[in-house]
């Protein structure tokens, strides 16, 4: 019945572009889970929006990642918090803005009450959820989604990017990814071999293999059908791949 998630994807989609389709992919996916009878695994505050409906269980996954990245240095900066604003009001409508910040305000005061373990289990059985129903492609767009959250006041600490590493092994993608989503735009040479995924010891030939896999892996045309705003960051991530093989391809006199 796997059908049956892309026709909730496709529904979503002609509604909400890529996040309609990772909510209506969640539904179908929820769906599926019911027709079959499988048990579900969440918990506690979770278990509390996820048995309200598979689309707010959707919503507070969001917001319960982007939280855990928000508060991941003891701050709740502005910039980051106007930046959830704009993207709940740009791909879900005003309606969802004050919805969304509702729930991120009862993540901060959940992790605040309840302590770090208890946070860390919500935040685990968000991303276990994430990985039964989303496929990897939207899991990556999710990561870089995240990425963007912690770049969003200008600067991004250490304990951020360990923050978004344990969301990244949690939905089973390589912390490499990470990485490399927080070297993209930098302007040294090490930024230049994290964006590529590869070591300053790495071959030649191995940087030309990286690039190329960077390349194909983050095309545009992969996410053409992903709506204009995921092709666009997917553009500006081949420009700045472009760049950081250049700028390897330089310092080795590379051609």
């Amino acid at each position: 019945m796997g059908y049956i998630k892309w026709i909730f994807a496709i529904i979503g989609f002609s509604y909400g572009r890529f996040w309609g389709a990772m909510i209506g992919y969640f539904l179908g996916s929820a769906l599926v889970s019911l027709l079959e009878g499988s048990p579900s695994t969440m918990d506690g505050t979770y278990s509390r929006y996820q048995n309200k409906s598979p689309r707010e269980g959707f919503l507070y996954s969001l917001m319960i990642l982007s939280a855990h990245i928000i508060q991941a240095d003891g701050k709740i900066m502005h910039s980051e918090m106007e930046y959830m604003r704009s993207f709940l009001r740009r791909n879900f409508g005003e309606n969802m803005v004050a919805r969304g910040e509702k729930i991120l305000k009862e993540c901060f005061q959940l992790r605040k009450q309840k302590g770090e373990d208890v946070w860390y289990h919500q935040m685990q059985d968000a991303c276990a959820m994430i990985l039964q129903t989303m496929p990897r492609e939207h899991r990556l767009q999710l990561i870089a989604f995240l990425a963007e959250v912690a770049k969003a006041d200008g600067k991004v600490e250490q304990v951020e990017q360990e923050a978004l590493r344990q969301i990244a092994t949690a939905l089973g993608v390589s912390t490499t990814v990470v990485d490399q989503m927080f070297a993209l735009g930098g302007q040294s040479l090490e930024d230049a071999y994290k964006v590529l995924g590869i070591t300053p010891d790495a071959t030649d030939e191995e940087v030309r293999k990286a690039y190329r896999k960077m390349v194909i892996q983050y095309h545009p045309d992969k996410v053409a059908t992903l709506g204009d705003d995921v092709k666009e960051a997917a553009t500006r991530k081949i420009q700045e791949i472009n760049e950081a093989k250049d700028r390897i391809y330089q310092a080795r006199n590379m051609k």
